[in-house]
């Protein structure tokens, strides 16, 4: 064997030994670990949140609960992450519920058009007993675990390059919208042709022109640089977007009491503080995306609330959207 070899050979081996040095120490340090997966980057309130979280664990736990957040869908697409939960892996991920409707329909419903207004107005919904209900049906149907559902990440909006102010207008636009069945009827009752796809894949689309057009909340939009492939933001509020943080079930079991007690507590006072971080950024967010050329345009949402309203009929969702109204008044 050459010198070169030999030379090249052991810087390997003390690399592993490195690596396997570092894994070690890091397994020491923690008893329990959860790895956090968000499409999101690490400047939205919601990866805020999740770091709040993961030092409100370390701190409450002194150190043997550790946390680690991967950004971007480091850890694969939301599907990809869910279905490790579902083999009982430490993973968690934040997740719409349109996402969780294939287990559980009643999830759906939390994606509908216009269903409630603002922060305040889903959180009476997603911190109710009806959704613990739904939440029990969803360990039982897949094996997660509900740590929290309240984390907002603001209306949903429309983001064109012309003007928008009725269904009409949308006609023949292809307009990216994640695949769940409540988000596609919503954006083919607004008139557009719902386009779904990967969220990374949104920006090369438009300045592709394979797609016209996206929806989005503010953060993310702004996040992801989309003033600078699309012209105008429309303020519709079509679709409310919270999210929950939803982890193994069996994972979740097999920690002790103390810790499934401190987690949801934590999480559920994460998303709070997410929320109303979201809450406060997005008018700074719009105002930086009009300085840089973008038409932030406020609109009479009156044709696309009527447009829509047929969705939860044909989606099944009728009667649970009574009951919803019902404890939102």
């Amino acid at each position: 064997m050459s010198i070169h070899r030999v030379v090249l050979s052991a810087c390997a081996g003390l690399a592993a030994l490195a690596a396997a040095t570092t894994m070690s120490t890091a397994a020491l340090a923690a008893k329990y670990q959860l790895n956090i997966n968000t499409a999101l980057t690490t400047d939205d309130p919601i990866y805020k949140g999740l770091e709040r979280l993961r030092d409100r664990m370390k701190e409450r736990s002194n150190g043997e609960f550790e946390i680690r957040i991967f950004s971007g869908s480091q850890l694969g697409k939301d599907e990809d992450v869910l279905e490790q939960a579902r083999a009982g892996a430490n993973v968690a991920v934040v997740v719409d519920g349109g996402r969780l409707a294939v287990f559980v329909p009643e999830f759906g419903v939390l994606g509908g058009p216009f269903l409630a207004s603002g922060y305040d107005g889903v959180r009476k919904v997603v911190t109710s007993p009806l959704f613990d209900t739904w939440a029990q049906k969803l360990r039982k149907a897949s094996g997660h675990e509900v740590l929290s559902f309240n984390w907002w990440q603001g209306e949903r909006h429309l983001l064109t390059n012309k003007p928008v102010s009725k269904p009409e207008d949308l006609a023949g636009v292809r307009m990216r919208t994640p695949g769940a069945p409540v988000w596609m009827e919503t954006i083919r009752a607004m008139g557009a042709t719902p386009t779904p796809m990967g969220w990374a894949e949104v920006y090369p689309a438009l300045q592709q022109q394979a797609i016209d057009a996206v929806e989005a909340q503010t953060p993310a939009a702004y996040g992801s640089r989309l003033y600078e492939v699309t012209k105008y933001l429309t303020k519709t509020g079509h679709i409310n977007l919270i999210t929950g943080l939803v982890t193994s079930a069996s994972w979740f079991d097999s920690l002790p009491p103390e810790m499934q007690t401190a987690l949801k507590e934590e999480a559920l006072a994460a998303g709070d503080f997410a929320s109303r971080a979201t809450e406060a950024a997005i008018a700074t967010y719009e105002k930086d995306m009009a300085d840089k050329g973008m038409t932030i345009a406020e609109i009479d949402v009156t044709p696309f609330r009527e447009a829509t309203a047929e969705v939860y009929g044909k989606l099944g969702y009728a009667e649970l959207k009574k009951t919803i109204d019902e404890m939102l008044k």
